[in-house]
């Protein structure tokens, strides 16, 4: 998301509350949410790996911290909903920078597999502790969310919340892609020594970002507990980490509106191909290998090209 044009926002935000307010279809009401949420977890990761070159292969670990932890503490020990979503991500926070702090010195499939184990760990905890959990049966009872007073006990209101949320998500993350953190990201990944010999402290550099995304991850996660009503190990398992890289990279590495066109993209594979489910990661795979072949840039980075492109010919 280079240059946010607001008119363009202003039509893209009046739609997408609009449909709230005018659609009345619980069942794609709830696709719409969950896509969301999605392309939430996917530009945050972009983040990560488009701008700061960190292959992490654990994100859905701290989906699952977020989820569960608001899930435990609003169940078991009557924490209000609105606690849980400053709770959870601050846990995440923390874990993240314990983790990462040997990890984020790790470089290329060295540090993918590190993270990877990482995943696989919270995935067990997740799956065996099943007095904490629930185990695989997953986690049940989970209630509304609400704060201020207000409940979201219906699908289109919490569509409306979340719709509300992703838009005021958008415009941060384009203050984002305009600020210094973004020019020492990409210098980093470009050279970490040429950065040391500036004065950069790359390894916490890329610490605090690593947590930060870590905790928007588990933010994401708390909402999602709380529009399921219901979590189990399999919604946070390794797939849903590959999914991470399938949508960052078929809507673009290094654009933040990639990763949210990536999501919506491939959010509707499910949909459009239900009857092929079982299917679903090997299409993921061919189309991330024709991306990769063919469209490096992705959707995002081919359409630039081609806005580029259309310019310099008139």
């Amino acid at each position: 998301m280079r240059k946010l044009n607001p008119t363009l926002f202003v039509l893209c935000a009046a739609a997408l509350i609009g449909i709230g307010f005018g659609v009345d279809n619980e069942y794609y009401l709830g696709v719409a949410t969950l896509m969301m949420i999605n392309a939430l977890n996917t530009a945050a990761f972009n983040v990560l790996l488009g701008y700061g070159g960190v292959i992490s292969m654990g994100q859905a670990a701290f989906y699952g911290i977020g989820a569960y932890v608001a899930a435990v503490l609003s169940v078991n020990y009557g924490v209000p909903p609105a606690v849980t979503l400053l709770i959870a991500p601050a846990m995440a926070f923390v874990v993240a920078w314990i983790v990462g702090y040997p990890v984020l010195k790790l470089h290329g499939h060295y540090l993918a597999m590190a993270t990877l184990g990482f995943g696989m760990i919270v995935y067990i905890f997740m799956n065996e502790f099943s007095g904490i959990t629930g185990g695989p049966s997953g986690f049940m009872g989970i209630g509304n969310l609400s704060f201020l007073g207000f409940e979201l006990a219906t699908e289109k209101s919490f569509y409306i919340f979340m719709s509300t949320f992703f838009l005021i998500c958008v415009l941060l993350y384009e203050v984002f892609d305009k600020s210094f953190l973004h020019y020492k990201l990409k210098f980093i990944k470009n050279s970490e020594s040429a950065c040391r010999s500036y004065g950069i402290n790359v390894t916490r550099t890329k610490l605090m970002v690593f947590a930060s995304v870590a905790a928007i991850t588990a933010l994401n996660g708390v909402l999602y507990t709380y529009y399921t009503h219901f979590i189990s190990p399999v919604s946070f398992s390794f797939k849903y980490s590959i999914s991470l890289v399938c949508m960052a990279t078929v809507g673009g590495l290094g654009y933040i509106s990639g990763g949210i066109v990536g999501a919506v993209f491939l959010g509707f594979i499910p949909e459009v191909f239900a009857t092929f489910e079982d299917f679903e990661m090997i299409i993921y795979g061919g189309l991330l290998a024709v991306v990769i072949m063919f469209f490096p840039g992705g959707i995002a980075g081919t359409l630039k090209k081609l806005v580029r492109k259309n310019a310099q010919n008139k």
